[in-house]
């Protein structure tokens, strides 16, 4: 399956992604990066192989530009801007309507840490576009207010080591909207680096967007 590597569009910025769309895809994934992470991701780019390889196309991009990593490598303003964040998101969901490789799929948003956020937001935004939500190790009480807009089934996986955001996510699913359900990983820490961790969010995001995203998007 061959990558491509693209300039989408989005508000004041050209955004560097990897696109993949294996023949006869069920579905599309957007991944929705946080806390100074990139497309580049390890961990983001395992799953995004994981989910491929259950027949998912994936949009791995970059959500902040050159300069604005620059910016946000001193001062780490802009990874907690989720405003801005689910504007380029946002954005993301529009291209992949449009997109030919992509258009009618249903579409999916995976975020990771305040990417979490970002992606809940979005998926208020786009709610006839959106049809379903992953959050790994995420942030998303960040989303305030936009958690009681979302009507789309969302997943929220905690590591089980890590405590404090596991209360967070607890609170923000009680607020949600729509379908939610809380798995939690044993023996993972926030960044699910101890050994099978990161096998099981894998899993759990492929069978989550298997389920709710082979279904034909609405028309804008």
């Amino acid at each position: 399956m061959r990558i491509t590597q693209e300039r989408i569009p989005a508000p004041g910025a050209a955004l560097a992604a990897d696109v993949a769309v294996p023949p006869g895809a069920c579905g599309v994934v957007l991944f929705a990066h946080g806390s100074g992470s990139s497309r580049h991701s390890p961990r983001n780019r395992y799953v995004a192989g994981e989910l491929r390889a259950a027949g998912l196309g994936t949009v791995l991009a970059d959500l902040l530009t050159h300069p604005e990593e620059r910016l946000d490598d001193m001062t780490g303003e802009l990874r907690f801007d989720i405003d801005l964040l689910a504007t380029r998101v946002a954005a993301l969901t529009d291209w992949a309507m449009a997109d030919p490789r992509t258009t009618g799929l249903g579409i999916g948003l995976f975020g990771a840490s305040t990417g979490a956020a970002a992606a809940l937001v979005a998926a208020a935004r786009r709610p006839r576009y959106v049809r379903a939500v992953v959050s790994r190790g995420g942030r998303p009480d960040l989303a305030g207010d936009a958690l009681t807009a979302v009507h789309r089934p969302t997943l929220l996986i905690v590591g089980g080591d890590d405590h404090a955001v596991i209360e967070l996510n607890r609170r923000a699913a009680a607020r949600l909207a729509g379908e939610s359900r809380l798995e939690i990983v044993p023996g993972a820490s926030h960044l699910f680096e101890e050994p099978g961790t990161l096998t099981q969010v894998a899993h759990l995001t492929a069978a989550w967007f298997t389920r709710h995203l082979p279904h034909q998007a609405e028309a804008p």
